[in-house]
């Protein structure tokens, strides 16, 4: 593990040379292979040195922080191309890598705290730095205002488990029915839930997401929306007799709050704003299959991530290609794209497909799983269940079909092909979110 950090560290210095963009990108690239082939195949925790190391569910969200750190460099080739300030943005980006990959390779609480804390920092230079907006100052308060303020309650609470345990240390945390309280399981949960984020403490995200630019969402909806389903499964050890009693609450909340806010796309014309409330709709189901604490509703919540992770990922690099065509992200703009910019239909069928879960994508395995998990822990949940999958696939057909289709805005008659850049952006997004299902036992058998 160290030997990783070592050298994304020693990428570093590298940034003050703005020219070295496409080196820097290039050695990226390599640690994510190498990082790739470096699988645990022992099936548990690896490469243990100091307060690092990685099991197979910190392997992939690793492998998925170290991919989308990539991508976000390949995708914000306007940055190098005006010159604006391209140096400080690499800089972000690799200490936001280094943030992520030492969050995910944690073995302590109190070191996975100060380091999920921190990834936030990265994010909002972001925001503020390269956001479209001046609203972007408000969307970067939103978000530390709102994950700070949920977070602090976590730190007393993991000090509470150091002074009840004596340990903190993630595989030597073991239930204590005496330990739990209902106020100390609200303050290890709570934090959480507004990173996932859960229905009523999500108005951060679309915020932060309409402001931000394509790297901000990039890494918003691909990475730091799972800090809070890593966290989860990372404290649910201590909290499992609690888990059983209040799980009812967090899964109704979260699955009425997704079926509320799939309504809620229906209605959105902006193009971000409509993927930034998808997201909210998916981490529900993600939240639902955690709380039943079952084996089939831990694995596919993982499995789920993983996927909306590279799909989201990729709808937000789509929206951010035709936003530096025509200058705005409107649908009402951005009608009849297929007369337009006919090669870029072709990926946004896909990623949309994937978006919806159709086979042979890594989604439909994950939404498949938590939805058989979901009504064995209840089958009242079925008719929740119904309508969330349908304007779920509802919801993608209106994105999809109303920026392709229909006639196209008068103010724009130029036809734009795509670069060569763009298309390996989208095709490094879509072949692991349909590869990975090939080896399914890997996604969802890892317990």
């Amino acid at each position: 593990m160290l030997k990783f950090l070592c050298f994304l560290v020693f990428l570093t210095p590298l940034c003050i040379f703005p020219g070295l963009w496409w080196l820097i990108c290039s050695l990226l690239f390599f640690i994510s292979f190498v990082y790739m082939f470096s699988f645990p195949y022992f099936f548990c925790w690896g490469g243990l040195g100091y307060i690092f190391g990685c099991d197979l569910i910190s392997y992939g969200l690793i492998l998925l922080s170290l991919w989308i750190c990539v991508l976000m460099v390949l995708a914000s080739e306007s940055i190098f191309r005006s010159g604006y300030f391209s140096g400080f943005f690499l800089f972000v980006v690799i200490a936001l890598t280094l943030m992520l990959y030492c969050t995910f390779s944690s073995i302590g609480l109190l070191s996975f705290y100060v380091f999920f804390e921190g990834s936030l920092i990265p994010t909002f230079f972001l925001i503020l730095g390269w956001g479209y907006q001046p609203e972007r100052v408000q969307a970067g308060i939103y978000l530390l205002f709102y994950t700070l303020l949920a977070s602090l309650p976590l730190l007393v609470g993991i000090l509470f488990v150091y002074n009840s345990l004596g340990s903190l240390c993630l595989f030597m945390l073991c239930g204590n029915g005496s330990l739990v309280s209902v106020l100390f399981y609200v303050c290890m949960v709570f934090a959480f839930l507004v990173s996932m984020p859960m229905f009523m403490v999500h108005l951060w995200l679309p915020s932060a997401h309409v402001e931000a630019p394509v790297s901000g969402s990039m890494i918003l909806a691909g990475v730091l929306l799972k800090l809070g389903g890593y966290g989860l499964l990372r404290v649910f050890p201590v909290l499992f007799k609690f888990g059983f009693k209040f799980g009812v609450v967090w899964i109704s909340l979260s699955l009425v709050g997704g079926l509320f806010v799939s309504l809620f796309c229906m209605r959105q014309t902006d193009l971000k704003s409509l993927i930034a409330y998808s997201s909210v709709a998916h981490m529900s189901m993600v939240i639902g299959g955690i709380m039943t604490l079952s084996y089939w509703g831990v694995c596919s919540s993982f499995a789920l991530m993983v996927a909306h992770g590279l799909c989201s990922s990729g709808l937000f690099c789509l929206s951010n290609i035709t936003y530096e065509r025509f200058g705005s992200r409107s649908l009402l703009v951005n009608s009849g794209l297929i007369n337009l910019m006919p090669s870029m239909a072709m990926w946004w069928f896909l990623l949309s497909a994937c978006n919806m879960a159709a086979p042979p994508s890594l989604n439909l395995l994950g939404e498949i799983g938590l939805l058989s998990s979901l009504v064995s822990w209840s089958w009242c949940l079925m008719f929740v269940l119904v309508f969330l999958s349908f304007f779920s696939a509802a919801y993608t057909l209106y994105l999809y079909s109303y920026s392709q289709h229909g006639s196209v805005y008068s103010g724009l008659y130029s036809c734009s092909l795509g670069y060569v850049r763009e298309f390996l952006l989208l095709f490094l997004h879509w072949l692991p979110l349909n590869l990975v299902i090939l080896s399914a036992d890997i996604a969802v058998f890892w317990v």
